[in-house]
């Protein structure tokens, strides 16, 4: 039987890992960088979801005005349409009462 623990347990034997009831020891300066970094990540990341909304909310008065746009044109081409076919209609109707058919 061994007696002397040093050989069973030699000095430059790695040390146990982090048990969970020893609670990390950070120092004020440690924690205040870290709080620091994650700052200044969540600022960035702010920034660029704000560029992206701006870019968002320009595409989307963009397409507004397209939509605008393209609703008069189609409303303008369906009054036209309708003038034309009425149009048509008096024609027709006009050359069938005097008998030009």
């Amino acid at each position: 039987m061994i007696r002397d623990l040093s050989k069973m347990y030699p000095q430059t034997r790695h040390p146990a890992p982090h048990q969970p009831a020893q609670p990390f020891k950070f120092t004020i300066s440690e924690s205040c960088d870290r709080i620091k970094e994650e700052f200044q990540f969540l600022q960035a990341q702010y920034h660029s979801l704000k560029l992206e909304c701006e870019k968002l909310a320009s595409e989307k008065t963009e397409m507004q005005r397209h939509y605008v746009m393209y609703y008069e044109m189609s409303y303008g081409l369906n009054i036209e349409m309708h003038k034309q076919v009425s149009y048509f209609f008096i024609t027709i109707l006009n050359d069938s009462n005097t008998g030009t058919l």
